[in-house]
């Protein structure tokens, strides 16, 4: 007989928001399903109707402490759209500069805070010590390292904005403070130290990539679509650009498509068991048209980088037959080769004269009945879109996320893990720790995706063929 026992472990690691996870047994025991559930409640878009529409770059970067910089641009963007107007050069460069800080924070948390304890200490070392004050602990270096160059993309948003978190940067139009010269100064002489340290993380994963090759390659490992932004001549964009979706060999299915008619390409579909809707790609149907985002999914479908030093290591991603990286472990790579093109990009605008211009706002009313904004975020496609009547006001308002994107992805990966390491019907504790890193090699971010309301926890269930449960753990929310 089976028995049933419960497993606690407090709090939930490493992921911004809260889940459940479910797996399915079939009859002789072996996992047949697995679920990834988001529990929190998503009310955002609804209380947004009514607002004056300027209003929302400041009311949706609040969605998230973690991405406030993406959605502010995201709804500055689709605001631009509403006026009907091109913001001045200037303000698009210091807007675009902005979003490479924000890219270079956010991805150097991922790495070093939430992803390297498990690959420096150990999928299956002890929880109370595997996060980043261990790490800091047994390798107090590498977590420098990655705190300084954290806040060097830190400084970028803070020297553009004018503070870190929530600025009232990005207004309709364009920008509301100029770069001064000694503020440029101040950003390249970080560079070199920044481009050390992505050197450094770069070194330091594929050191790891040498030594546990098998199971890099086949972490949750699957073949889908993917979706991305791209430049004109197909090359990986994160600001602005076309979409591109590719097929899992690296086919392109649509191409060049304008952001604003993303809803003639994608659609959601809705499943009881998770509050988080699951997109596809209209012309493939659900759930075939399931796809991802995010770095993996840019690499994987860029042409190139417009960069050298990034290009060079798209070069070593694709080297060997590698046209396409399947393994979901290969985000973490992803993240650090934009990084590098982030570190790149931003050297090549603070390089440019016209970046301190003054001219950084156009004015106007508002033209058009709604208005969209798509940019990367680090975490992947995010969407905003606006409608709103005559006066300005918002009628209507959708808003897609990079974690909603790679929602039927990140069931995939949890289905592909659990599946490989649960082979008994007792949970271990480095087979909890397998499954929530397939998830945080999505880095996903809960909040953005659901916005949430109230602290749920995580919880995991085995559920044996007859629908019972047999076994669970819980990470109580704080």
């Amino acid at each position: 007989m089976i028995e049933n026992q419960t497993i606690t472990i407090n709090p939930v690691t490493r992921i911004e928001g809260h889940a459940k996870i479910t797996i399915h047994l079939d009859a002789q025991g072996e996992v047949d399903d697995a679920r990834f559930h988001v529990v929190e409640f998503r009310g955002f878009e609804k209380f947004c109707e009514g607002r004056y529409f300027a209003e929302m770059v400041q009311i949706t970067p609040r969605i998230c402490g973690i991405c406030p910089v993406s959605h502010l641009l995201a709804s500055a963007k689709a605001c631009d759209a509403i006026l009907g107007v091109t913001i001045p050069p200037a303000a698009k460069m210091l807007r675009e500069l902005m979003h490479m800080g924000q890219t270079i924070q956010s991805h150097a948390l991922s790495f070093f805070h939430l992803s390297a304890p498990d690959l420096l200490l150990g999928f299956d070392s002890d929880p109370a010590t595997r996060n980043v004050m261990g790490l800091i602990a047994a390798a107090p270096d590498i977590a420098r390292k990655g705190i300084r160059l954290r806040k060097y993309g830190q400084e970028m948003i803070k020297a553009t904005a004018g503070r870190k978190i929530h600025a009232e940067f990005p207004v309709p139009g364009g920008v509301n403070k100029a770069l001064t010269v000694a503020e440029r100064d101040e950003l390249l002489r970080g560079l070199p130290e920044a481009y050390e340290a992505a050197r450094f993380a770069l070194d330091l994963l594929l050191g790891y990539h040498e030594k546990h090759q098998h199971e890099v390659e086949s972490f949750a490992s699957f073949d889908s679509n993917y979706a991305g932004l791209v430049q004109p001549d197909g090359a990986l964009e994160l600001y602005d650009g076309n979409l591109r979706f590719t097929d899992p060999h690296g086919n392109i299915v649509h191409d060049q498509v304008d952001p604003s008619r993303y809803l003639d390409y994608i659609r959601e579909a809705a499943e009881a068991w998770s509050y988080m809707k699951f997109p596809f790609i209209q012309k493939l149907g659900y759930p075939q048209g399931m796809y991802r985002v995010g770095p993996l999914a840019r690499l994987n479908l860029c042409t190139k980088i417009a960069t050298p030093k990034a290009n060079a290591e798209l070069r070593l991603w694709r080297a060997n037959g590698h046209a396409v990286r399947t393994s979901s472990f290969f985000y973490h790579w992803a993240r650090l080769i934009e990084i590098l093109y982030g570190l790149e990009r931003a050297e090549q605008l603070l390089h440019d004269p016209a970046i301190t211009s003054t001219d950084i706002l156009a004015s106007g009313t508002p033209q058009n009945a709604d208005g969209v904004g798509v940019m990367e975020a680090p975490r992947g496609t995010l969407i905003h879109h606006y409608w709103v009547d005559e006066g300005g006001r918002v009628e209507k308002v959708n808003l897609i996320v990079a974690t909603g994107h790679n929602n039927l992805a990140m069931n995939r990966a949890v289905r592909a893990v659990a599946k490989k390491y649960v082979k008994s019907q007792r949970l271990q504790e480095g087979m909890l720790n397998r499954v929530e890193a397939a998830i945080r090699c999505y880095d996903p971010c809960l909040s953005c995706a659901t916005h949430a309301v109230g602290k749920m926890p995580m919880v995991v269930e085995l559920v044996d063929a007859a629908g019972a449960v047999v076994d669970a753990a819980a990470r109580d929310a704080a």
